[in-house]
Formats: C-alpha cells, structure tokens, sequence
C-alpha cells in the first residue's frame, strides 16, 4: 500500500510539474503575441500622426497666401 501511494504522489506530482510548464509556455506565448499587437498598434498611430502632419502642413501652405493678400 506505501508503495501504491508513493507511485500515484509521484505520478500527480510529474503531472502538476508539466501543466505548470504548458502554463508557462502559454503565458510566454501571450506575452509575444501582446508585444506583436502592441508595435503594430504603434505603426499604425504613427502612420496616422504622419498624413495628418502632412494633411496640415498643406492646409498651412494653402492658408498662407491668402494672409498676404492686401484688402480692398
């Protein structure tokens, strides 16, 4: 009976030692893919931030001789 017991602590104890090593993949999997997400988000804003720098520096360039127009 002591040797039944010691076999099936051994067996559930392997088995807890690679579920905790499928979690730790899983959270490092999380992890890359959250990396991934996170500079494809920022390539975007980026993108983002630069047609609308341009989109101003046109209307700024389209403002300006109509400043410098005398009245009448």
């Amino acid at each position: 009976m002591k040797k039944l017991v010691l076999i099936v602590a051994v067996a559930l104890s392997a088995s807890f030692f690679a579920c905790n090593e499928n979690a730790k993949d899983a959270a490092a999997a999380v992890d890359s893919l959250a990396a991934a997400a996170d500079s494809a988000i920022e390539a975007v804003v980026d993108s983002a931030a630069a047609a609308i720098d341009s989109v101003a520096a046109a209307v700024d360039s389209a403002a300006a001789p109509a400043e410098e127009a005398p009245a009448k």
